[in-house]
C-alpha cells in the first residue's frame, strides 16, 4: 500500500491488483457478521487494523473503514437478503448522504429516486445504499408512531445506479468518493433497513449494539492518527540531518523543534490512548450488558473527534516545521498534509 500511495493519489483510485489483494485478505469484510463469512471484529481491533493500513495509505484505509461500516447492514436485513448481497466474497457496499432523495411506498417495496454523494469506495462497490425519507403514494410523509418522518436505507445493485465522477479534490483523492443516482428504481421492502434500529437488528453479536456511525468515527480517527504518526516520524528522521538555510545547527539541535516534537508526541499518544481505552472499556461493558448507552455513544464520538483534531494539529505543526521540504511531491509531507 505504501508503494502504491503516490499512484493512488495521482489516479484517484485504488489500483485493481491492490483491490484484489484486499479482497483475498478479507479486508472488505471486517465488520460483516461471522454468520456471513465476515470478521465481526470488535471496535478496538477494527480501529487498530484501519490505523495500521493508513500507515501505508490513508485513502485505502478510509475506503476500507467506510465500506466495512456499510457492511453492518447485514445485521439488519433478512438472512437471505444478506446472503444475496454479501455471498460474493468480492461484495462491497458503499453509500453517502443524499439530501433530496425520496422513497415512495409501492406494492411490495418502494420507488426510489435520488442522488447521493461522498460514496467512498463507490468505484469498487457491488451494492449501494441510499438513505431516503419515506412518502406515501399520495405524497404525504410516512410517519412513525412518535410522529417523526420515517426514513430507511434502500439497498440496490451498483449496476442499477448512475455514477458521476466528481471527486477532484485536495486530499484523500484515492477514496473516489463520487456521486451516484437512481430514478424511479423499485426496491423490494426486504432490501431496505432502518439503520441502527434495535427492533430490526437480527444478529446477536455485541458489535451490532454499536451504531454504524460510532464505528465510522473510530476507524476514521485511526486513519487520522496514522497519518499524523507517519508524518511526525518522517519529520524526526528529517530533523536528524537537515540544516535550515541560514542556520548552523540541524533541526534536531533546536530547542524549539525539540519542544514541538515533544508536544506533538504527547498529543498523539494521549489521544490514541483515550480512544482505545474508551473503546475497550465500552466493548467490555456492552458484552456483559447487551446495550450501548447514550453516554457511551457520546464518549466514543468525543474520543474519536479529539483524536482527529489533535492529529490534524500535529500534521499542521510538522508540515510547517519541515520548511521548504514539505512542498515537494517527492517528500511524504505534502500528501499527508492534504489527506
Amino acid at each position: 500500500m505504501a508503494a502504491a500511495a503516490d499512484q493512488i493519489d495521482r489516479e484517484r483510485r485504488i489500483p485493481e491488483p491492490l483491490i484484489d489483494a484486499l479482497h483475498d485478505a478479507g479486508f472488505f469484510r471486517l465488520l460483516l457478521p461471522r454468520s456471513f463469512d465476515g470478521g465481526e471484529l470488535d471496535p478496538v481491533t477494527f480501529t487498530l487494523v484501519i490505523e495500521e493500513i493508513a500507515r501505508g495509505d490513508a485513502s485505502t484505509a478510509w475506503v476500507l473503514c467506510q465500506t466495512a461500516g456499510c457492511s453492518m447492514t447485514a445485521a439488519y436485513v433478512p438472512p437471505d437478503v444478506a446472503r444475496d448481497i454479501f455471498g460474493d466474497r468480492r461484495a462491497v457496499m458503499a453509500w453517502g448522504p443524499g439530501p433530496g432523495s425520496r422513497a415512495v411506498v409501492a406494492d411490495g417495496g418502494y420507488r426510489v429516486t435520488g442522488t447521493w454523494s461522498f460514496a467512498s469506495g463507490g468505484r469498487h462497490a457491488t451494492w449501494f445504499g441510499g438513505y431516503c425519507p419515506i412518502y406515501e403514494a399520495d405524497g404525504a410523509p410516512r410517519r412513525r408512531p412518535d410522529g417523526s418522518h420515517e426514513s430507511r436505507t434502500m439497498l440496490f445493485p451498483a449496476s442499477r445506479a448512475q455514477m458521476t465522477d466528481v471527486w477532484r479534490v485536495i486530499g484523500l483523492r484515492g477514496t473516489a468518493s463520487d456521486s451516484y443516482s437512481v430514478s424511479d428504481l423499485f426496491v423490494p421492502k426486504a432490501y431496505s433497513m432502518a439503520r441502527d434500529d434495535a427492533s430490526e437488528r437480527r444478529q446477536p453479536g455485541a458489535l451490532y449494539c454499536f451504531p454504524i456511525v460510532n464505528l465510522f468515527a473510530s476507524g476514521f480517527a485511526g486513519v487520522a492518527l496514522a497519518i499524523a504518526r507517519a508524518c511526525l516520524d518522517d519529520f524526526v528522521a528529517l530533523a536528524r540531518d537537515k540544516t535550515p538555510r541560514g542556520m548552523s545547527r540541524t533541526l534536531r539541535e533546536s530547542a524549539a523543534v525539540q519542544g514541538q516534537v515533544g508536544q506533538c508526541e504527547a498529543r498523539l499518544r494521549s489521544s490514541r490512548m483515550l480512544l482505545l481505552q474508551s473503546l475497550e472499556t465500552i466493548w467490555r461493558d456492552v458484552g456483559s450488558q447487551g446495550v450501548l448507552s447514550l453516554d457511551q455513544r457520546v464518549t466514543i464520538r468525543l474520543a474519536a473527534t479529539n483524536a482527529i483534531q489533535n492529529a490534524k494539529e500535529v500534521v499542521d505543526v510538522v508540515y510547517h516545521a519541515a520548511g521548504g521540504t514539505s512542498v515537494f511531491q517527492s517528500q511524504p509531507f505534502e500528501r499527508r498534509f492534504r489527506d
